[in-house]
């Protein structure tokens, strides 16, 4: 026996070996970043998942914290305001508020919640409350108090759910007004004559006392509008407590 055939590794055997070994991690390398780069790529996509997720759950229940206080701050406002003016002589309330100033309440029974209604529709207004739009009417006038909220759960979230025949309520310093539900419908944010005076006939003077409610659609998304009609059946007095409507 030759020593270094069997014995022990010759150099060459040795050096030969080396090379082999090279030659399969050349072959493996554009394998080996293919995969990591895979991963890296599904790392990121879970990374971007997680935020969105993390981003539409603010959306849906963080906002809620900040609509509750906002709420809880403008009831405070519309009471010390309503409490230290004079009552208006008509429409129930003041010829001109200012935007961002509270100017009602919004009474929904079914979902047995409530909102004050802001003046104005501009992003600042109705970030945290429902605004009303400064060229419709206001409550108890001939036409269409009409009024836009965001689809946030603490505010206009469920407002698909409102049937025909289910009952609004809105409240003023001097009257309280109720209104039945007489469509729910979804169109294009381009239809802005749903907010007129006489949604129904456009451009016809208006006959009736009507209440609007528009929000975003779908939820969490903004390409079409939903939209609630409804019709005022009832009004009667502050002094007259509230209506059983809003019990």
């Amino acid at each position: 026996m030759e020593p270094g055939v069997y014995g022990r590794r010759t150099p060459g055997r040795h050096v030969a070996g080396v090379r082999r070994s090279h030659r399969v991690d050349a072959r493996n390398e554009p394998e080996s970043l293919i995969r990591s780069s895979i991963r890296t790529f599904g790392e990121i996509l879970i990374t971007f998942g997680l935020i969105v997720i993390l981003f539409a759950c603010y959306e849906v229940y963080g906002k809620a914290y900040q609509v509750n206080a906002e709420r809880d701050r403008l009831n405070a406002q519309l009471d010390q305001q309503w409490a230290a003016a004079p009552p208006p002589t008509s429409s129930g309330q003041p010829a001109e508020p200012l935007p961002g100033e509270g100017i009602a309440r919004l009474y929904i029974p079914k979902f047995d919640q409530k909102w004050v209604v802001v003046e104005g529709v501009e992003p600042d207004d109705i970030e945290l409350a429902p605004g009303h739009y400064p060229d419709s009417q206001m409550p108890n006038e001939p036409g269409n108090f009409a009024v836009a909220g965001h689809r946030l759960k603490a505010m206009f979230w469920d407002l698909d759910k409102l049937k025909t025949g289910d009952t609004i309520v809105v409240e003023t310093q001097t009257d309280w007004y109720v209104y039945t539900v007489t469509k729910n419908f979804i169109t294009l944010p381009t239809q802005v004559s749903v907010v007129a005076a006489n949604p129904e006939n456009p451009g016809q003077e208006p006959t009736e006392k009507m209440l609007t409610l528009t929000t975003c659609n779908p939820k969490l998304d903004n390409y079409e509008r939903l939209i609630v009609w409804a019709k005022q059946t009832k009004s009667q007095p502050q002094s007259a407590g509230r209506p059983a409507e809003v019990q």
